[in-house]
């Protein structure tokens, strides 16, 4: 038994989401005449309470069309140190936009009002970048799953009102954070400028994100996904698995966390473990005592037929997702409890 705990984009669709793909009337994207993408894109759009929305291929694709539709260059964003967007979207974001980053040092990937006002450069400062946009990640991937307050998320948004600022959200992993805070996309849709939502995390889709955002802002973003390549055609088929998994796969978010939790608590109670961060939705950052090496770690844990990934500078990270059923679980949790180093 091979068990892949190395991120929850691991997961392969379900039979009965292949059922809905293999099922759905398609027609050609690029024209608008795909219905189960329309419908799909209507869906999350009336989820969010948002005007538009508009499907991709990817995440990163998403975010990097929101940074081009909130930016010009030469502009600055704001946002943690650890956002998605700064450190593993390879340079996109000054390729693509010519824009450059004031990151904040925040908690766990989180920053806080405070910090955003502090970080705005003055407009009339002609010598330094232009503050245009403000990005958020819910929850944060480096910051081990960490979930914002709605009302810190509202304050942010007060000062991007005070100054001008573009409010953007990166939400691959905002389904965990709405199930762990027990709040509603209405609640996102009404804060941000743009907000993107991904489909291959989480929600087990193969493949898949989307971007939301008023109808204008939206109609703009149609020609940037062009230029960036990412039309595509009977992609119906596609949209199918993502109207099924938000029909199907969001509740059941909570069986993953839970899960995650007593991953972490096991590992606290491991001799080997330096620190687990604390746990909040399906992933698990943690560092071993310094006299171990974490390669030593990584190949026990693939002797045992289970697969986690490194992070670097010590912090290993584990990532419970669909496909992670409760026997595996159990095996995981026996063997965390027999490992010794």
């Amino acid at each position: 038994m091979e068990i892949n705990l190395i991120s929850d984009t691991v997961t392969k669709p379900s039979q009965e989401m292949l059922k809905a793909m293999f099922s759905a009337k398609v027609g050609d994207d690029v024209f608008k005449q795909d219905p189960t993408v329309n419908a799909f894109e209507k869906m999350v759009a009336d989820l969010f309470g948002m005007e538009a929305a508009l499907f991709f291929p990817t995440g990163t694709m998403a975010n990097q069309t929101a940074i081009k539709l909130n930016t010009n260059p030469g502009d600055q964003i704001i946002c943690d140190k650890w956002s998605h967007i700064h450190l593993y979207e390879s340079g996109g974001a000054s390729a693509n936009s010519g824009v450059n980053f004031n990151l904040l040092d925040g908690k766990r990937g989180m920053i806080t009002a405070e910090q955003v006002k502090a970080g705005i450069n003055d407009p009339e400062f002609y010598h330094t970048p232009l503050s245009k946009m403000v990005g958020i990640e819910n929850t944060t991937n480096k910051g081990g799953g960490a979930c914002y307050e709605i009302e810190e998320l509202k304050k942010i948004k007060q000062v991007c009102l005070d100054h001008n600022l573009r409010y953007h959200l990166d939400g691959a992993r905002l389904w965990n954070a709405m199930v762990a805070k027990k709040q509603h996309p209405k609640q996102f849709g009404a804060l941000f400028d743009t907000i993107s939502v991904c489909f291959s995390k989480g929600l087990g889709c193969p493949i898949g994100s989307v971007l939301l955002s008023d109808a204008e802002t939206m109609h703009r973003a149609l020609r940037i996904r062009k230029i960036f390549g990412g039309n595509m055609r009977q992609s119906g088929y596609l949209a199918a698995a993502g109207i099924y998994a938000l029909q199907n796969n969001i509740n059941r978010l909570e069986d993953d966390h839970r899960r995650a939790k007593e991953l972490g608590k096991q590992l606290e109670q491991c001799l080997w473990v330096a620190k687990v961060e604390p746990v909040e939705t399906n992933i698990i950052v943690f560092s071993v005592q310094p006299q171990i090496e974490d390669k030593q770690v990584m190949e026990q844990f693939k002797q045992k037929g289970i697969a986690i990934s490194l992070l670097g500078k010590g912090a290993l990270r584990i990532v419970t997702h669909l496909d992670y059923r409760q026997v595996m679980h159990d095996y995981v949790m026996e063997t965390l409890q027999k490992m010794k180093f």
